[in-house]
């Protein structure tokens, strides 16, 4: 009985302020989606690290005729100083993981074949491109490791680590991650306003009820429960609105357009839009109820 006389309360309450409450789950649901798209971004950012950076390389360019630095003084590298530079690498094991030798020949082919449609590509010669080492370590991150033991060496022109390009990359990704947490938290900042003021204008409107509901005995929760699940519930409708916007943004963007164009990198699967769209509603309703919560105790006295 006292639960069917709760959920009355909650549906004369969502009938009543109705405009109040389109509004609320409005506001959830961009709110919401900004912050539901950044956890997707930040998702996507670590997919593409694990990926990325299990790949990147440590790129050692011999020297060439042309060479200008101060180790290619003598010339082009000469085939001793790249027989110890191989035997230098391997000494490095198991930091060094794998070493893959690449000649003027093949980096021509390879820069043929990634600027095939440019330009540029009509201007190049193999004698312009430097032989190289490719260098795999087993931990990307002691670069420095090989920095230091092979660069301004006779021989080598200079050492590349891969992974310092992919780390710009990565930090504008995480600047606009950034920029849309702050843009979410500024519209969560207003959803907490706006269901404070709802809250404020419920209590008002139905002082008489739970004026009546005091005199006879109710308690605080029974009086407060239905204000509290009236916020749950637009806060609710709206996460679900949020959730269906990410799977738009999987379905239409990452999977049609996105996935096809960008062939060289992994996106999120559906496993980070499902866990996405349960922080989004696990959030919205407690956040919801904890703001009603906090205002009821203020408003809601009689």
């Amino acid at each position: 009985m006292r639960a069917r006389l709760i959920l009355a309360e909650v549906g004369i309450g969502l009938r009543r302020n109705l405009t109040m409450t389109i509004a609320l789950v409005i506001t959830f649901a961009v709110s919401l989606g900004l912050f539901g798209g950044a956890l997707l971004v930040r998702d996507q950012v670590e997919v593409m690290k694990d990926y990325w950076y299990d790949k990147v390389q440590v790129s050692i360019y011999l020297c060439t005729k042309n060479s200008d630095t101060p180790s290619c003084s003598a010339g082009a590298v000469t085939q001793a100083q790249k027989d110890q530079i191989k035997a230098d690498l391997d000494t490095l094991k198991p930091l060094v993981e794998e070493v893959y030798y690449e000649s003027s020949q093949d980096a021509y082919l390879r820069f043929k074949e990634q600027f095939k449609n440019s330009p540029i590509a009509q201007n190049a010669s193999p004698d312009a491109l430097p032989e190289s080492y490719r260098v795999k370590l087993s931990d990307p991150t002691k670069y420095d490791v090989i920095a230091s033991a092979f660069t301004g060496r006779p021989g080598i022109d200079n050492v590349v680590d891969q992974r310092s390009l992919l780390d710009k990359f990565f930090q504008v990704l995480g600047g606009l991650q950034r920029l849309a947490l702050a843009i979410a938290a500024a519209m969560i900042l207003v959803t907490v306003l706006l269901i404070a003021n709802a809250m404020r204008v419920a209590a008002f409107n139905r002082r008489r009820e739970t004026g009546i509901m005091r005199l006879v005995g109710a308690s605080d929760f029974y009086i407060q429960m239905p204000f509290l699940l009236e916020a749950a519930i637009g806060a609710a409708a709206g996460a679900i609105l949020a959730s269906f916007s990410l799977v738009a943004v999987k379905a239409l963007l990452i999977d049609r357009v996105l996935t096809p164009m960008f062939t060289i990198t992994p996106f999120i699967g559906w496993d980070a839009v499902l866990q996405a769209s349960l922080v989004l509603l696990v959030l919205g309703v407690v956040l919801a109820m904890l703001t009603a919560f906090i205002t009821l105790r203020r408003y809601l006295r009689v």
